[in-house]
């Protein structure tokens, strides 16, 4: 005898009333690992399962680096304005109104101030969330106030780069960013004071370009893509095959682009024991 027996053929719930599963709850990394979205926060945004690091932002990189979360932004209210009135398929003016709305952020870099395990620290931290990660002429403005802002009162600055690259609906304003922040970083060599690159999935176009492989320490969370063009412009340049694992951060490691592969859990650890090394000051 079955245990159950349906007596009514053909029943249907109202569409109002179906329980769906909330968007968010879980998360399948792309080895198919699924994770609890709570857990995974908790584990810094990293599947335990396969250790794959999670796309974050700047808020979750301001969490995980300063103290008790505590930090002040430099050049908060900067927004990107539509110089060249550049229109493709909707108006640049609408991308960034949308962008805006979407994120929460102004652009697609946020850079502030704080303490990291008691020692002051800036932080330069983009958002691919908004348009791509891509660097316009705020992006390069930004990190330019932000390694003025370190050379000013002598504070270690890092630079977290997630980025497509240069931001085409600025055209030459954005490129030019290149030359500006790196003639920044420059700046901040001469004043000896430490610039720590850390490089994240993805930085590529401009961004690896210039100031994320300028680093005095140059490191990556692990897995990665880094580089300056997409595979399939590298192999039709150079008409060869290209390697297993080509642009990622083990790749770049081997071949001496990369000082280290850092994990998200040991990041703030890390990032704070080259700065003690590179200052000769007491290991915290």
């Amino acid at each position: 005898m079955a245990w159950f027996k349906r007596k009514e053929k053909g029943i249907q719930t109202p569409t109002e009333n179906k329980k769906d599963i909330p968007k968010g709850l879980w998360y399948k990394s792309p080895t198919g690992k699924i994770i609890d979205s709570d857990e995974l926060a908790v584990n810094l945004w990293v599947s335990p399962e396969d250790g794959y690091h999670v796309r974050i932002g700047s808020k979750e990189y301001f969490e995980i680096l300063f103290d008790n979360n505590d930090y002040k932004e430099i050049a908060k209210s900067l927004s990107s304005k539509d110089i060249l009135k550049f229109e493709d398929t909707k108006k640049y003016v609408d991308r960034l109104k949308e962008a805006m709305t979407k994120t929460q952020l102004k652009d697609a870099v946020r850079v502030a101030v704080g303490e990291s395990k008691g020692e002051k620290l800036v932080v330069a931290a983009m958002d691919f969330a908004f348009i791509g990660g891509s660097m316009g002429s705020v992006v390069g403005e930004k990190i330019a106030r932000g390694i003025d802002y370190s050379i000013k009162h002598n504070i270690p600055f890092m630079m977290i780069s997630k980025s497509g690259g240069a931001r085409m609906m600025e055209a030459g304003f954005s490129l030019m960013q290149m030359a500006k922040t790196s003639a920044k970083l420059a700046k901040l060599s001469d004043a000896k004071i430490p610039y720590i690159s850390l490089c994240t999935d993805p930085t590529t176009g401009g961004i690896s370009a210039s100031f994320a492989m300028l680093g005095d320490i140059n490191i990556a969370e692990p897995g990665a893509l880094i580089g300056f063009a997409g595979p399939r412009i590298v192999k039709d340049t150079t008409g060869k095959d290209l390697p297993e694992g080509f642009q990622t951060s083990e790749f770049l490691l081997e071949h001496g682009f990369l000082d280290f592969i850092v994990h998200r859990r040991d990041l703030k650890k890390n990032v704070n024991l080259y700065l003690d090394l590179i200052l000769n000051r007491p290991i915290r």
